[in-house]
């Protein structure tokens, strides 16, 4: 009796699991990666599928599009998240400068030092700012979601010589993205800034048409470049590599309140996935590069210091030739400076 009971409700379990598996969702969100599955990018993406479409009970479908199955470039992406053809989109800020320069704050260097400070920053009101600012740009089209994390800490690498210093620098061809910040970063530095596509990277630094990189590890070890003569790696972390979840806002602002709700806290989700994907993955990395002969040196707060010196002029540049540049580094250094003080007493309590 009690067997024959036992197998009738699973059985009414299974039916009853079966029918709302089959339901199809209330929501499609089509989200694209221009990356690929072994990328931050997409570990957040798994993450928040899974918590979205079980937290809406199969009520908002998430569909994955990782490469360049949608689109292929910023620019583009951000476009087709503008139209509705793209409902989320992932992109650097170098990707999303053309139309939204501000967003560059982020490439900034030598403002955020470390993953607390950061990571305290990006869930704040600084992110919120950024939000506003962008869907006033996009004629309320375009919403920042969320600002997560796509590599870790930007770190000058090069095929020449171990960087200790700013002078060290001197002559050194980097390659950048076409935006202005990162090359201004570098003439500041007193090294040449040369605009390469990345897919170009390897060659170029293969054929010394550049020598050097700002990159985090996952993505030199990634992309093979010590094959290509990067032996040299500084650990100045001048820049937060922060990627920023977009979403067409008509999608977002289509679903009532309670399912916005579940697609807020699933960036939040995701967000959180991205902050610790980069950490593990970077050990290894690390290990890996080191063990093929790389040289991996960490600037004394000395020679840190003069970094950061050597590149203040950058700020100015920012605040004065950037559209929204003083406001949102104002609002990036206040949120810094909060979060910095936060950390701090909260160090000072943990250690009496």
């Amino acid at each position: 009796m009690i067997k024959t009971l036992t197998k009738t409700l699973l059985a009414a379990s299974l039916i009853a699991a079966s029918s709302i598996a089959a339901q199809a969702a209330d929501y499609t969100i089509r989200a694209t990666a221009n990356s690929n599955e072994n990328d931050e990018d997409y570990d957040g993406l798994v993450v928040f599928k899974n918590y979205v479409e079980a937290a809406s009970n199969g009520a908002i479908e998430v569909e994955m599009f990782i490469g360049t199955q949608l689109c292929s470039k910023g620019a583009e992406c951000l476009q087709g998240v503008a139209d509705g053809s793209i409902d989320v989109y992932i992109s650097t800020s170098g990707g999303a400068a053309g139309l939204f320069p501000y967003v560059q704050v982020l490439d900034l260097p030598y403002l955020m030092a470390d993953d607390r400070v950061a990571e305290a920053v990006l869930q704040g009101d600084f992110t919120r700012t950024m939000r506003a600012m962008a869907l006033e740009s996009s004629g309320d089209k375009i919403r920042l979601m969320t600002v997560g994390n796509t590599g870790g800490w930007r770190n000058f690498a090069n095929t020449q010589r171990r960087v200790a210093n700013p002078s060290d620098m001197e002559g050194l061809k980097i390659r950048t993205v076409v935006a202005d910040l990162p090359q201004e970063l570098v003439r500041a530095l007193g090294a040449s800034p040369t605009p390469i596509p990345w897919p170009e990277l390897f060659t170029s630094l293969q054929t010394g048409v550049v020598e050097g990189s700002k990159n985090g590890i996952t993505d030199i070890m990634g992309m093979k470049f010590p094959d290509a003569g990067l032996q040299y790696v500084t650990l100045d972390g001048h820049a937060y590599m922060g990627a920023l979840w977009w979403m067409s806002n008509d999608k977002f602002m289509a679903m009532p309140e309670d399912m916005r709700q579940v697609v807020v806290d699933g960036f939040y989700q995701l967000q959180q996935a991205t902050f610790a994907s980069p950490k593990r993955k970077s050990i290894a990395a690390y290990e890996e590069f080191v063990a093929g002969g790389g040289d991996l040196y960490v600037p004394t707060p000395a020679e840190k210091a003069a970094f950061k010196e050597a590149a203040s002029p950058v700020y100015d540049w920012f605040k004065g030739n950037v559209d929204g540049g003083e406001k949102i580094f104002e609002a990036l250094t206040a949120a810094v400076a909060e979060a910095e003080a936060d950390i701090n007493a909260g160090r000072m309590a943990d250690i009496k």
